[in-house]
């Protein structure tokens, strides 16, 4: 490097430090691009800047990797640590080709390699990206080129706040050595890769640039489908072609998405002190996965779960910050108000209406609007529960939205389309008062502005909030596995519904609900509501408390649910502390020490918490009610009864375990509750241990109001097998309800007519249910039998009770 090089470097570095803001993308860059700082790193840059240099260095500084000015020494010899794959601008053009001296480097470092053997150096591509404008269809500039002087100096001044330093995966110069030579030419082919890596990049960060507003209507217009819709339209209703197409224009309107940089770039300041102010920390994990995805230009569509309002908010939040443009929103139409529905519009909210039922023309125009933004590349963003769950379970998958994102694809679109699963999770959701209120009776209220500002008055610290990124479904792999002539079906003018659409999307959408469970996040709050809603009088000493969160801690380390899910890394005495902090729960204190407990009206609000993550002990917790009620009996019995019971619990609660791997699965269950003695083995027989049946047997009640409610339905079947469909859901619903009241039982979900809808579905899929829906006798009576014996006595004889006053009601009926 040249003395005036340095110079000026030193000089750009006061400005540089007092204008320019890095955001710095992963923020951890050695796990998650497994960097070994122990071996050789270089930065590839896509252009000659000595601002783009000078920004790198300060956030490589903040991040503890090397200083890309600091030079890098091989046996004896010193070279830079940066390399450009092309120049700058100059006054005689721009200059694209790799520039010698990168040449030389490239080929020096190579031949290093081919010297020594133990050598590997890591090239690490560093993008330096100043605002993340998409700018305009009509503007066709490239989407990353190189700015001159002046240009980089009003950038800076405009977007120095707003700067991302991106760092990508290192490429191993050993494996290149090793596998594509050390001459020249292996420096210009790294050079043309990393030129589409870096403009890849830069379209993950900013999107595909906006069309004008009237300009896309008028394409959607022009749509074959739309065009054949507005006429057969107007032939039927015996009206002007206008007249429709007018009404055509009006939908668009009132569906299409208005997305303003600006309002997402002062969006993220003011998320980021919300944030600040609502939440002790935002917790993210597995968004790698995503930021390459992107980065492989993959059309991506964000499928999260829905707990509230602020979800919307918080994802579009949490990809603005990992270096993604924010998606496009489906948003109910119920949001569209003043002022909300107008910023959401410009956040990148597209409104849907509740139902298309009958109207051609607006489901058309919705559908063709959706094929144009996947046409364009633009991420989209639905929440498949069709609303808030109420309950904090994950609801079943409305699937339209799905229906037509397939529809999309037989439209022929030139990428891959993939499924990003999104568990989103809160230690206070703000509307779990207004859900439980809703759930008893209470009419829910229109969304409006004094709903907003009651909202923002209660606004206080709300704890942790979790996003986690599920496994990813690439659906074009998913369509050649289950459809391997889909593709036959691909019509580039109007979408198609082939037969085989309505139970691909269907399997689809079971698969997509089990990936965002299987992203679970669990935490202090919900644990702890796990544990004292087990508890007989929802309270416990505060020392049983953390015992029995140490047995969940150590269930959910050593047996993972899946790769995806969370488990906090603090021990079970600072979750109690930070749960009670919360203060959800009753501490009161006496002679022997504390007690932990919960009210009525805190119970009911807890069942939201525990919901949340009761999917990841329904395993060990049934298999623990089966050791408890039987006391003792071999492992093989234990895993015949769980594989009975299991396909109702993967229904309801999404399970991942499929029937092939069900096996090992409780062997490893049952194994870590001998290994926390919870159960003694002796050979094949599993025992109760009587110095730990405390642990054991909140485990247990954890999913017993489940087994009380599949008892309810089961019993009721035994004894009328020619009961109707329609009756035994009803019928069923109102035993649970009268259950729920005698027992004092308050998660509202126990008598939800949806759960027992769910049942007697799966109870006609698993065999149990004739092609009438009668029941089959012995599998019927077998099922009630197991289940009699996993429900208390006392339940048992409320049960049978209620069954005879209603046999006694009809009785006097038919004698009447």
């Amino acid at each position: 490097m040249s003395s005036w090089q340095k110079i000026y470097q030193k000089i750009l570095d006061l400005p540089l430090s007092l204008l320019v803001k890095t955001h710095s993308i992963p923020s951890d860059p050695v796990a998650d691009l497994d960097l070994d700082l122990e071996r050789p790193i270089v930065y590839i840059l896509p252009f000659r800047s000595n601002t783009d240099l000078m920004t790198l260095r300060s956030s490589t500084q903040r991040l503890g990797l090397p200083d890309p000015l600091s030079p890098l020494e091989l046996n004896g010899q010193q070279f830079v640590r940066y390399v450009y794959i092309s120049d700058g601008p100059s006054v005689f053009g721009d200059k694209t080709e790799l520039p010698q001296e990168s040449i030389d480097l490239f080929t020096a470092l190579l031949e290093h390699h081919k010297q020594d053997s133990e050598l590997d150096i890591q090239v690490v591509p560093a993008s330096i990206l100043w605002g993340r404008k998409p700018g305009k269809e009509e503007n066709h500039r490239p989407v990353l080129r190189p700015l001159n002087g002046p240009e980089k100096f009003f950038t800076i001044l405009g977007h120095g706040r707003d700067c991302m330093v991106r760092l990508s995966p290192a490429v191993s110069l050993r494996y290149m050595a090793d596998h594509h030579g050390t001459d020249d030419s292996i420096a210009n082919k790294l050079a043309r890769v990393a030129r589409i890596h870096f403009s890849r990049q830069q379209l993950a960060a900013s999107g595909p640039k906006l069309p004008d507003r009237q300009v896309l209507f008028n394409r959607l217009l022009n749509s074959k489908a739309i065009e054949k819709v507005v006429a057969e339209e107007a032939a039927s209703r015996d009206v002007p072609i206008e007249k429709v197409r007018k009404e055509a224009v009006d939908m668009m309107e009132e569906i299409a998405a208005d997305f303003s940089y600006s309002l997402i770039k002062r969006g993220d300041r003011f998320l980021g002190w919300l944030w600040n102010k609502l939440y002790q920390g935002l917790n993210i994990h597995n968004a790698k996965q995503v930021r390459k995805l992107a980065q492989d230009g993959h059309e991506i569509v964000y499928v999260p779960c829905h707990r509230s309002h602020m979800d919307y908010l918080l994802l579009s939040y949490v990809l603005y910050q990992e270096g993604l443009v924010p998606p496009h929103i489906a948003a109910g139409i119920n949001l569209n108000f003043f002022p909300a529905g107008p910023i959401f519009r410009r956040g990148g909210a597209f409104f849907i209406r509740r139902s298309f039922k009958g109207n051609r023309l607006y489901s058309t125009v919705f559908r063709e609007y959706l094929a144009e933004l996947f046409a364009k590349g633009y991420s989209v963003e639905y929440f498949s529960e069709g609303g808030r769950s109420r309950t904090g379970r994950l609801l079943p998958a409305k699937t339209g939205m799905l229906s037509m994102t397939i529809q999309a694809m037989l439209r022929g679109l030139n990428r891959p389309v993939t499924l990003v699963p999104v568990y989103i999770g809160y230690e206070h959701v703000m509307e779990v008062a207004t859900y439980a209120k809703e759930l008893r009776g209470k009419r829910k209220e229109k969304e409006n502005v004094g709903q907003v500002i009651r909202t923002l008055r209660k606004l206080r610290n709300l704890g942790q909030g979790y996003v986690n990124f599920g496994e990813p479904i690439p659906l074009n792999h998913y369509l050649n596995e289950h459809v391997p002539e889909w593709h036959k079906d691909i019509d580039p003018i109007e979408p198609q519904r082939p037969q085989w659409l309505n139970p691909v999307v269907n399997d689809l959408a079971v698969k997509m609900m089990t990936h965002i469970n299987d992203a679970a996040a669990t935490n202090a709050l919900t644990l702890c509501g796990v544990a004292l809603l087990a508890a007989r009088q929802r309270a416990l000493s505060r020392e049983d408390l953390e015992q029995q969160i140490d047995c969940y801690l150590q269930l959910l380390r050593n047996v993972p649910y899946s790769q995806q899910f969370t488990v906090p890394d603090e021990d079970a005495k600072a979750m109690v502390k930070h749960a009670i902090d919360m203060d959800k729960f009753v501490v009161e204190r006496d002679s022997l020490g504390e007690m932990v407990s919960l009210n009525r009206q805190q119970a009911i609000l807890m069942t939201y918490y525990r919901n949340n993550i009761i999917h990841l002990f329904a395993m060990p917790s049934l298999i623990a009610n089966i050791v408890i009620h039987h006391q003792e009996l071999a492992v093989g019995e234990i895993v015949e009864q769980v594989r009975r019971l299991y396909p109702f619990l993967q229904a309801e609660l999404f399970l991942r375990y499929n029937k092939d791997e069900l096996d090992s699965v409780i062997e490893a269950q049952v194994d870590e509750l001998v290994r926390q003695r919870l159960v003694l083995r002796d050979g094949d027989q599993i025992t109760l241990n009587s110095a730990r049946i405390g642990p054991l047997h909140l485990l247990a009640r954890t999913i017993s109001e489940t087994l009380q409610r599949y008892a309810i339905a089961l019993t009721l079947l035994n004894s009328e097998p020619q009961l109707m469909k329609s009756d035994l859901e009803q019928q069923s619903q109102m035993m649970a309800q009268r259950l729920s009241r005698l027992h004092g039982i308050n998660a509202p979900e126990f008598f939800d007519k949806g759960v027992f809808a769910t049942l007697v579905k799966t109870l006609r899929s698993e065999g149990y249910l004739n092609e009438e829906c009668h029941a089959v006798s012995q599998p019927v009576e077998q099922l009630a039998e197991q289940l009699a014996a996993l429900v208390s006595p006392e339940v048992k004889l409320t049960i049978q009770a209620v069954m005879n006053r209603e046999d006694r009601g009809d009785e006097s009926e038919t004698g009447a």
